[in-house]
C-alpha cells in the first residue's frame, strides 16, 4: 500500500525558525549579507529625525538590491513579492518586507552610493575567486523587453486565430443570450466575451502593423526595383529571372508581439537561446 510524507499546512511551528537552516550553506545570500556588513555607508541617505515611520536600515536595503539583481530580479514589484516567496530574498531581508515604493526610492535616491557599493561588493567577490571581471566588448546589448516571447505571433498564425476568435465570440454570445433567458448568472460569459473580444483587437493590431511595415518595406525596396526591371528590359533576350516586385504581404513567419510589439524575439549569438528584448 502506498505511503505518503505526512503534511498539514495549517501546523504552526512549534519553535521559531532559523531562515539559516532552509539555505544551502553555499548559497550566495551568505556571501552578500557578510560583504555589505563591510561596506561603509556614510554616503548613503538616511532620515535623521527620530519620529515617523520608523525605515529600513541601508545594509538590509543595499543587500536585498545587490542578492536580487544577481538573481535576475530587477522590478520593484517583483522584489517586493520575493520578499514573501523567495527563501533567499526572505533570509535577506530578515523576514520584513519593504513595499516597492520604498525599494525604487531607496535605489534612486542612493543611485551614486548604490552603485560604488554594488561594484566593492563585486571586486571583494572576484578577490574570493566568487566570479571573473573584465572588459567585454559590444556591438549590440539584448536588454530584455517587458513582455513574454511566447506573446510574440506569426502573421499567418494570426490572421487563423483572428478567424478563430471570432468565432469564438459569437458562439459565445449565442451562449450568453441563452443564459440570460435561463436566468443564469449574466457576468461570468460577457466577460470571456470581452476578453476574446480584446484579443481579436490585439490581434487585429498585431496584423495591421505588420502589414504596414511590409507596405513600407515595398516602397522603399520600389526604385531599386524599378531599375533593375529597367535593365532587365533592356537586356536582348532578356535572359534570366526577371526581378522579383517588392511584397506588401507580410511574410508568414514575420512576428509582432500582443504586449509590446517595439520588442523583438532576438539571441546574443547561435548558442544562446531567443528571448523577448530589444537591441541596445
Amino acid at each position: 500500500m502506498t505511503t505518503y510524507v505526512p503534511f498539514d499546512r495549517d501546523q504552526p511551528f512549534l519553535l521559531p525558525p532559523d531562515l539559516q537552516d532552509w539555505l544551502p550553506a553555499d548559497d550566495i545570500a551568505h556571501f552578500i549579507v557578510a560583504a555589505v556588513d563591510r561596506v561603509r555607508l556614510g554616503a548613503f541617505c538616511t532620515n535623521p529625525q527620530a519620529g515617523g515611520k520608523p525605515q529600513y536600515h541601508p545594509r538590509l536595503m543595499l543587500a536585498l538590491l545587490i542578492y536580487c539583481y544577481a538573481n535576475g530580479i530587477f522590478a520593484s514589484r517583483r522584489i517586493e513579492r520575493a520578499t514573501y516567496r523567495d527563501i533567499g530574498v526572505r533570509y535577506i531581508a530578515a523576514n520584513t518586507h519593504p513595499d516597492h515604493d520604498t525599494i525604487a526610492v531607496f535605489r534612486r535616491v542612493n543611485k551614486t552610493a548604490f552603485e560604488a557599493a554594488f561594484l566593492e561588493v563585486l571586486l571583494l567577490a572576484r578577490e574570493m575567486g566568487l566570479l571573473k571581471l573584465g572588459t567585454v566588448s559590444i556591438d549590440g546589448t539584448k536588454i530584455d523587453a517587458n513582455a513574454s516571447k511566447i506573446r510574440s505571433v506569426r502573421y499567418d498564425r494570426a490572421q487563423v486565430l483572428r478567424d478563430k476568435l471570432a468565432a469564438d465570440i459569437a458562439a459565445l454570445t449565442a451562449r450568453a443570450e441563452a443564459a440570460d433567458t435561463e436566468d443564469e448568472d449574466p457576468q461570468a460569459l460577457p466577460r470571456e466575451i470581452a476578453r476574446r473580444a480584446a484579443l481579436k483587437d490585439k490581434l487585429d493590431a498585431a496584423c495591421a502593423r505588420l502589414e504596414a511595415e511590409a507596405t513600407a518595406r515595398a516602397e522603399a525596396e520600389r526604385p531599386e526595383y524599378a531599375k533593375k526591371k529597367a535593365v532587365f528590359e533592356a537586356r536582348k533576350g532578356r535572359r534570366g529571372r526577371p526581378p522579383k516586385p517588392p511584397d506588401e504581404t507580410p511574410p508568414p513567419d514575420r512576428q509582432s508581439n500582443l504586449t509590446d510589439p517595439d520588442s523583438a524575439l532576438m539571441r546574443k549569438s547561435a548558442a544562446h537561446e531567443y528571448r523577448q528584448a530589444y537591441n541596445i
